[in-house]
């Protein structure tokens, strides 16, 4: 893809970025991002059933799967790769008919979560794993707010410019996990 076929999108989702993103596509995400990893969606997810207040808003929200590495000085944040998704997908359902629209990780979904992304209208990109100090060049800046207590798992707010991703799984439930193993595959 050269330079002026380059496809940003700008993050939190809006409804006609998601519905014009399909499975295989490459994608620049620049906006506002949340981290995530398994302690805090667990809290959140405790937060939801008992109807508590969230501390971040889901509604049209994309979460990294992420828990950086310290920052080293002079840097935004340390190393940035994504967690395996999997991990997350006993509480993605919910999140996701809360108003969650995106979420970048690695790795393959639940067949639960896919259909909770079908009824949602939601996408699931993936950043490369073992990329983490390529892609921490992609975060303009950090914060942490919520979750203090949980490190590297608390939730953080990134502003990000140029985040590469692949879109593996779209709205409609394409997978690219599949389709790509589909195509390689050799019959006897």
């Amino acid at each position: 893809m050269s330079d002026n076929q380059k496809r940003i999108i700008q993050v939190p989702l809006k409804e006609e970025d998601i519905q014009s993103l399909h499975s295989g596509d490459y994608v620049y995400l620049t906006g506002t991002i949340y981290t995530a990893r398994d302690a805090a969606h667990k809290r959140i997810y405790e937060s939801m059933k008992k109807g508590e207040d969230l501390p971040i808003h889901l509604e049209g929200n994309v979460l990294y799967y992420l828990g950086p590495s310290p920052a080293r000085e002079g840097q935004v944040i340390g190393s940035a790769g994504p967690t395996t998704s999997s991990r997350m997908d006993k509480y993605t359902p919910d999140m996701l008919d809360a108003g969650l629209k995106g979420m970048v990780g690695k790795g393959k979904r639940s067949p639960e979560v896919i259909e909770a992304m079908k009824r949602n209208k939601a996408v699931y990109f993936a950043a490369v794993g073992g990329a983490g100090a390529l892609l921490s060049k992609c975060i303009k800046e950090a914060q942490v707010v919520a979750y203090e207590d949980l490190g590297t798992e608390a939730i953080r707010k990134l502003r990000i410019e140029d985040l590469t991703v692949i879109v593996v799984i779209d709205k409609d439930g394409n997978n690219l996990y599949e389709t790509a193993a589909d195509k390689w595959k050799i019959e006897d």
